[in-house]
C-alpha cells in the first residue's frame, strides 16, 4: 500500500533524479522534512551540494504539496508542507481503516514460525515467554505484511530430560524425593497426585498457560517421531565416521564445527538432537514453507550456522532459513532482583509473572527491547496503573480518544481541511501517523517488534500534545480534529493488536 510519504518521496525523486529518502527534522523549525540527496549526488556530479540542493528546492515549490523548501547547512533540503497534503494523508489513513500499513511485503511468502518449544519437564517460565512474546509479535508483523504464516511448537516427548522428569514424578509417587539431578517443586507434587504419564497434563498446562499469553499454535512438532526418519537422511549428508560416532562434516558448509550425529556404542549408538535437527528442518521446507524461522535463547547461537550448513548440505537455499536469538529476562523489584514463583525458587513461572503484572504489561515488556538486548523489568512498575507505566500510557491515549467519539455521537468526521490550516500539533500528529506503514514494514523486515512499541510511546506523546492544545468538540475545526482523533485510534490500536496487547474503550 502506497502512502502519502512514500509518494512525496517518489515525486522529488523524479526531481533528484536520485532516490530521496525523507527524515523528519528534531527541531520544527527546520521544516517538515528534510533530505540529504544533494550532498550524496555531489561526489557524483562532481558539483556543489548546496548547489545542488537549492535545484532541488526551487523545483520542489512547484509541487502542490510543497509550500516551501529551502537548502540549510552543508547541503540539507528542508521542505515545509502545504496544509493539502495533511488532509490527503489523514484521509488515506482514515479510509484503510484496519488495513492501514498493510501488504507492505513485495513478495507474499508462507513463513513459519517455531516458538517457545520447552521441553514439557515444567510450566513455562518468564526465559520461555520472551520466546514465545518475539515470536508471536514477529508473526503478527508478517501477517501485517501480506504473508501467510503458520505458528509451531517443537518438543522433545522422550531422551534423558523426560526419562528424569518421569523419574521425578514416580519417585514422589513412591514417597521419595525426586533424584538430585532430576525435577523439584510443588508442580511435580501435583503431578504425582494424578495417574498416569505425567507429560500430557503438563503439555496441557503449558498449552493453557500460552493460550492466556494470546499465543495459539497451528501446530505441534514431536522430536521422537522425527528422530524415526532420520535413517532416510543419513545417506544423503556429508558425513565420516570418529571415535565410533557418526559426525556431519557441516564444517564445510559453512559451520563453526562438525556435529555429532549418532553418539558411540559406549554412550548409546543413539542419535542425538542434531539428528532430529535435520529431518525436522527438511520436514519444514517440505512442507511448502519459503521460510522456517527459529527464534531460540542465545545459549543456542552455535545453531544458526549449523541450520545453515543443514540446509547446503541437502541442496536447500539457506536463506530460507532464519534464526532469531534473544537474550535473558530478569525481574527485578526495589532495585532487587525478584523471584515471584511460589513452587520452585530457581525460576519464575510465566502464570505467576501474568498474576503478578497481568497479560497486556507482561507482552508490552517482553517486546519492548530488542532480542539481542538482555531485559530488565521492573515488576512494580509494570504492575502499576499510571502513565508512568509506558503500556499503560498507550492504552490511555487509545481510551481517551474512545471517550471523545463517544462524546461526539454522530457528529460528522472528515479529513477535509475547509481552508483551515492546521497548528503545529496537529502536523505533528499527522506526520507521525503517516509514518506507520513505513515503521511497520521496517519491523517486519527486521523482526523487530520493539520498533512497533517505541513507535506507539511516540504516538501517544504526540496525541496527548494535540489534546492539551486543543479542543476538539465544539471546536472551529471539529470534523478534522474528529478525524485526526479517529486515524490516532486506529494507528494505536493496531501498534497494540502487533504487540498482542488489548486496546481498551474506558480505563
Amino acid at each position: 500500500m502506497s502512502s502519502a510519504v512514500a509518494r512525496l518521496q517518489e515525486r522529488l525523486s523524479e526531481l533528484a533524479g536520485a532516490p530521496v529518502e525523507l527524515e523528519r527534522p528534531n527541531d520544527a523549525a527546520h521544516g517538515d522534512y528534510a533530505t540529504n540527496v544533494a550532498m550524496r549526488l555531489a561526489p557524483v556530479q562532481k558539483r556543489s551540494p548546496r548547489e545542488l540542493g537549492e535545484e532541488l528546492a526551487e523545483a520542489s515549490e512547484g509541487l502542490e504539496e510543497i509550500e516551501r523548501a529551502e537548502v540549510a547547512g552543508p547541503g540539507f533540503v528542508n521542505f515545509w508542507l502545504a496544509p493539502a497534503w495533511f488532509g490527503e494523508a489523514l484521509g488515506e489513513i482514515l479510509d484503510a481503516g484496519a488495513a492501514y500499513g498493510s501488504g507492505a511485503a513485495a513478495r507474499a511468502e508462507k513463513v513459519q514460525v517455531e516458538m517457545v518449544s520447552a521441553n514439557p519437564t515444567g510450566p513455562i517460565t518468564v526465559a520461555s515467554a520472551r520466546n514465545g512474546a518475539i515470536g508471536d509479535c514477529v508473526a503478527r508483523l508478517l501477517e501485517l505484511a501480506g504473508h501467510e504464516v503458520e505458528r509451531e511448537y517443537y518438543y522433545n516427548d522422550a531422551g534423558a530430560q523426560m526419562e528424569r522428569f518421569r523419574a521425578s514424578v514416580d519417585a514422589i509417587r513412591r514417597g521419595e524425593e525426586p533424584p538430585e539431578d532430576g525435577y523439584h517443586g510443588d508442580y511435580v507434587r501435583e503431578l504425582a497426585a494424578r495417574e498416569g504419564d505425567p507429560v500430557p497434563p503438563m503439555l496441557a498446562q503449558i498449552e493453557a498457560t500460552l493460550e492466556r499469553f494470546r499465543i495459539q499454535f497451528d501446530s505441534w512438532a514431536l522430536q521422537s517421531e522425527l528422530e524415526q526418519r532420520f535413517p532416510e537422511y543419513l545417506p544423503k549428508l556429508d558425513t565420516y565416521e570418529k571415535d565410533g560416532a557418526i559426525w556431519a562434516r557441516s564444517s564445510a558448509y559453512g559451520d563453526v564445527d562438525d556435529r555429532v550425529l549418532i553418539r558411540s556404542p559406549e554412550y548409546g549408538g543413539t542419535p542425538t538432537y542434531r539428528a532430529a535437527d535435520v529431518v525436522y528442518l527438511v520436514d519444514k521446507l517440505e512442507r511448502g514453507f519459503d521460510r522456517a524461522i527459529y527464534v531460540l535463547g542465545a545459549d543456542h547461537h552455535g545453531t544458526r550456522g549449523w541450520y545453515a550448513a543443514v540446509a547446503r548440505m541437502l541442496g536447500y537455499d539457506p536463506e530460507r532459513v532464519e534464526v532469531l536469538l534473544y537474550q535473558l529476562v530478569h525481574l527485578a523489584r526495589g532495585g532487587q532482583q525478584a523471584k515471584m514463583s511460589k513452587r520452585r525458587g530457581d525460576v519464575v513461572f510465566l502464570d505467576d509473572f501474568l498474576d503478578e503484572v497481568g497479560v497486556d504489561a507482561a507482552r508490552w515488556y517482553l517486546v519492548n527491547r530488542g532480542p539481542d538486548q538482555a531485559i530488565e523489568i521492573d515488576v512494580d512498575l509494570a504492575a502499576e496503573r499510571s502513565e508512568k507505566n509506558p503500556v499503560y500510557y498507550v492504552q490511555y491515549a487509545h481510551a481517551r480518544i474512545a471517550a471523545i467519539r463517544r462524546n461526539a455521537s454522530d457528529a460528522p468526521v472528515s479529513a477535509e481541511l475547509g481552508g483551515y490550516a492546521p497548528a503545529p500539533e496537529e502536523r505533528d500528529l499527522v506526520k507521525r501517523l503517516a509514518d506507520f506503514p513505513a515503521v511497520a514494514a521496517e519491523a517486519a523486515e527486521r523482526r523487530g517488534p520493539q520498533g512497533i512499541a517505541t513507535y506507539a510511546i511516540r504516538v501517544a506523546d504526540d496525541f496527548h500534545r494535540f489534546y492539551h492544545h486543543h479542543r476538539v468538540l465544539e471546536s472551529e475545526a471539529q470534523a478534522f480534529r474528529l478525524g485526526l482523533c479517529a486515524a490516532a485510534q486506529n494507528v494505536i490500536a493496531r501498534c497494540l493488536d502487533l504487540v498482542a496487547v488489548e486496546a481498551p474503550e474506558r480505563m
